[in-house]
């Protein structure tokens, strides 16, 4: 890795990923740097798994103070860590990692996200049953947020791979010792009651996610009543297929740019210690979308 150009006083952050050429992540922080006039720059790293051990290294020579990690090195970059945090060690999954010290500390922020998207939820979600849609890596920051901060009554997963699903009902009722959890296959017809049935109901899935935007679990609108919250992960579009179907129901709904950015401003505070302009990147974002 070289950097031409770049004064040696730089903060040197970035994002490794395989591939890597998709993430907004530059964007956001580099922008934020800019706010904050912050001598700092982010940049992307197309990183092969065979090569992640030694990429980390050299990130460590080269006096990199932090980076994200994306898809597929979130679970694999563990075992090169010297502390995880106690979110990333239960859900298995690192997207932020401090360089300190000679030390490689991992965390990750997609729980403050969910806990900041949820939070003006909090009373209205305690105790009843939560219905999660999609068994990957982002359901396991999900399940572990309601879990250890929300405290439902119950929680279902529903994924098109239903073995999939019960893999994540097994390990959570392992690791946090909560047993109300229940796993289904997807199939639209046959969820209409337990649907309607769930007070908050998140999509975890890249269904609806752009330039797919009519893509959506499910069609059918009597999946949704008046008194339901729903959380689509998905910041772009905001208003996906799915907000837009509950919405015609009647239900409350959350889109994933604040779950976006709030996660990128856990990650910067950890790096800088310093205050992330949220408000302002939001509104940087939203403006861009409609350029991208």
């Amino acid at each position: 890795m070289t950097f031409e150009g770049i004064n040696i006083d730089t903060k040197l952050f970035g994002v490794i990923g395989y591939p890597i050429s998709h993430s907004l992540s530059p964007m956001i922080h580099n922008k934020a740097f800019s706010l904050l006039n912050e001598n700092a720059i982010y940049l992307m790293f197309d990183i092969h798994p065979h090569t992640l051990e030694k990429s980390l290294k050299s990130f460590q020579t080269l006096n990199f103070q932090g980076i994200n990690v994306t898809i597929p090195h979130k679970e694999a970059i563990l075992p090169f860590l010297h502390i995880v945090s106690e979110e990333a060690a239960i859900i298995g999954s690192v997207n932020t990692v401090l360089f300190q010290d000679n030390q490689l500390y991992g965390y990750n922020t997609d729980v403050y996200g969910i806990i900041k998207s949820l939070e003006p939820y909090r009373e209205e979600i305690k105790d009843q049953t939560i219905t999660i849609v999609g068994a990957g890596g982002v359901s396991r920051s999900v399940i572990y947020t309601l879990i250890r901060h929300f405290h439902p009554g119950k929680i279902n997963i529903l994924n098109r791979n239903d073995s999939k699903a019960e893999l994540l009902r097994d390990y959570f009722e392992k690791k946090m010792n909560f047993t109300n959890i229940e796993a289904f296959l997807l199939s639209p017809p046959d969820n209409v009651e337990l649907l309607q049935n769930s007070k908050l109901i998140i999509n975890t899935t890249p269904l609806g996610m752009y330039p797919n935007i009519d893509d959506c679990f499910t069609a059918i609108d009597d999946s949704f009543n008046d008194n339901q919250i729903i959380f689509d992960l998905i910041y772009r579009p905001q208003r996906t297929k799915l907000i837009q179907i509950a919405e015609a129901k009647g239900a409350r709904t959350i889109n994933g740019l604040t779950m976006f950015v709030e996660q990128a401003a856990k990650s910067f505070e950890i790096w800088l210690n310093k205050e992330f302009p949220t408000e302002l990147i939001k509104s940087f974002l939203i403006e861009k979308f409609e350029t991208l």
